[in-house]
């Protein structure tokens, strides 16, 4: 059982005031934050952390990841045995978490042998939130075999390195949706657009009937979940919100008339451009395949007006990332982007009340309130001064507490 700590004299950055609160004092037992005050708290039996005035944030949530991915070349990875991915995912989630990251949302690829393996500590890192396989149509942003391959598609849904699985019809896109849902999907993610990374789907490309999608949330909704959708151009988001799809994944095409349309309809947008500057500076030197680098200014140019877009709009943002490979350590620079062009608040709003919002799980994580679970971070300094704080690969963050356990402190409490 972890155990209670006092955090004395501290600034409370959650996203919920513009500002954040000043000299709070928070106690956490069993996990769970349990008093909030603006006077000192008692409790003989707990430690005593004084953060002088230091930030205490809501650990950080990333909306957008894919813990498998240890390659660039995602075909190459679907090959891996699954030992060696396993030992990469685990790898991959103990950065996220020293990064201050305590929940991701893997958005294709993660099974629930990876959920349990983390919720049984056989392996450090942040709450898995899954969809499984991601379901994508033959030649479709999952479909990784190429203009030469021949294998039958189903090679790769039982492997753990595979992002998606393919599905074309109605009738197997709902066994599909209902099977990663028996496996533990908590959502359903779809490939409705073309994408980069996949080798024969142009970025124009609409993935999916509307039937197959319609039947798809209609499986979703029937486990009383959501569908996430990978969607770059207008037509695809369009198409997709109107056929009841909740979290649009990217957006970098999108047009006022279609945010307002995702407003009305309560979507949410998850935006990811740190992938794109990475994909750009690094991809081809890692492997990431040409057919793919041809693509890459193809959304990442529209990155930064999409957000000033959605957020006229008022559109709701979370953050998301989707790095591969070696890229995984640019995750918070994610931060910096977004700050460019939005108010340091909102940005770090997209992190913590907004993800927890579209993952389902708001009031449990993503807050500094009684009752959410004691996931925490320390930052030394002022994000909403300085949103570079939260870079770095953690070396602003002296603590991070993790499900009420200490990962790191450094504080010397």
């Amino acid at each position: 059982m972890s155990e209670s700590i006092i955090f004395a004299n501290a600034r409370l950055l959650d996203g919920r005031e513009p500002e954040g609160e000043h000299d709070r004092f928070v106690r956490v037992e069993g996990g769970v934050i349990r008093e909030v005050s603006d006077r000192p708290i008692r409790d003989a039996g707990a430690r005593v952390v004084d953060l002088k005035g230091r930030t205490l944030m809501p650990g950080l949530i990333d909306c957008h990841v894919h813990v498998i991915a240890a390659m660039v070349d995602l075909g190459r990875n679907a090959l891996l045995p699954d030992a060696l991915v396993a030992y990469h995912a685990a790898r991959i989630m103990r950065g996220m978490l020293d990064r201050g990251f305590t929940t991701v949302r893997d958005v294709g690829g993660a099974t629930h042998a990876l959920v349990e393996a983390l919720e049984q500590g056989l392996i450090t890192g942040p709450r898995l939130v899954i969809c499984g396989k991601a379901l994508s149509q033959t030649g479709g942003h999952a479909d990784f075999r190429g203009r030469y391959d021949h294998r039958d598609a189903g090679y790769q849904t039982l492997r753990l390195g595979a992002m998606g699985r393919v599905c074309d019809g109605v009738e197997a896109c709902r066994a599909a949706a209902r099977d990663e849902i028996r496996q533990g999907a908590q959502f359903i993610k779809v490939m409705a657009n073309g994408g980069v990374a996949s080798p024969t789907d142009p970025i124009a490309f609409l993935g999916f009937s509307t039937d197959e999608l319609t039947a798809i949330v209609e499986e979703a909704r029937n486990a009383q979940t959501y569908v996430a959708a990978h969607l770059y151009t207008d037509e695809a988001i369009a198409r997709a919100v109107t056929a009841g799809v909740r979290s649009v994944e990217h957006a970098n095409l999108i047009e006022a008339k279609t945010a307002a349309l995702m407003k009305e309809r309560g979507a949410i947008a998850c935006p990811t451009l740190v992938t794109y500057e990475a994909l750009k500076s690094e991809g081809a030197s890692l492997g990431f395949p040409q057919t793919s680098v041809d693509k890459i200014d193809d959304v990442r140019l529209r990155g930064l007006e999409s957000l000033e877009i959605l957020r006229a709009a008022g559109v709701t943002m979370a953050f998301g990332t989707d790095l591969l490979g070696e890229m995984h350590r640019h995750q918070s620079e994610e931060f910096v982007i977004r700050g460019r062009v939005l108010p340091a608040i909102e940005v770090i709003r997209a992190a913590t009340v907004n993800a927890a919002e579209l993952i389902g799980l708001s009031g449990r994580i993503g807050t500094i309130a009684p009752g959410a679970e004691a996931d925490l971070i320390v930052v030394d300094g002022d994000p909403l001064a300085d949103l570079s704080l939260l870079t770095g690969q953690g070396r602003h963050l002296p603590l991070i507490l993790a499900r009420g356990r200490l990962h790191k402190n450094e504080l010397n409490a």
